[in-house]
């Protein structure tokens, strides 16, 4: 009979402690990994109908370049952050494809000014800020700060 007790409270606690250990964000712990296709996002709670369409054409326009496989596009008050993963054969050219990324973001919107990084912790960062912008507590003030903190941080890197 104890034997039995002290399976059972085993078991309660191993399922207790599994479950603990569960990612509170699951797509920005497999972002590393595989491709998640991110919703293109606006740091404003409602954003107006061409808000949206700009930033689902500068998602379609990053993903049109073969070497790019998962794009993360988030809209601020004043920049434009695009973060992607770059195939790994294609590594090599990273710079190129950056300059190339750039200058078809600036000659097709001319009117803003954009972020481009290639980085995995930045894109991994745009992700989990994607997520805690889906809380209703996280205020556009907050997704907006750290949206710059992000961009600072791409700027460092380079």
């Amino acid at each position: 009979m104890t034997y039995k007790k002290r399976f059972f409270g085993l078991l309660i606690i191993m399922l207790l402690v599994l479950t603990g250990c569960e990612e509170s964000s699951p797509s920005s712990g497999a972002a590393l990994f595989t491709k998640v296709n991110p919703a293109p996002l606006t740091i404003t709670k409602n954003p107006d109908q061409l808000e949206q369409i700009l930033v689902e054409q500068v998602k379609d326009e990053a993903s049109s370049i073969k070497s790019i496989y998962d794009v993360a596009v988030i809209k601020g008050s004043k920049d434009i952050l695009v973060a992607y993963k770059v195939k790994h054969m294609s590594r090599f050219r990273m710079k190129g494809i950056e300059s190339d990324l750039n200058k078809i973001l600036s000659d097709k919107f001319p009117d803003h000014t954009f972020t481009v990084s290639s980085d995995y912790k930045i894109f991994l960062e745009s992700i989990r800020l994607g997520d805690k912008m889906k809380d209703k507590d996280y205020s556009e003030k907050q997704a907006d700060k750290r949206l710059k903190e992000i961009i600072n941080l791409t700027n460092e890197l380079t």
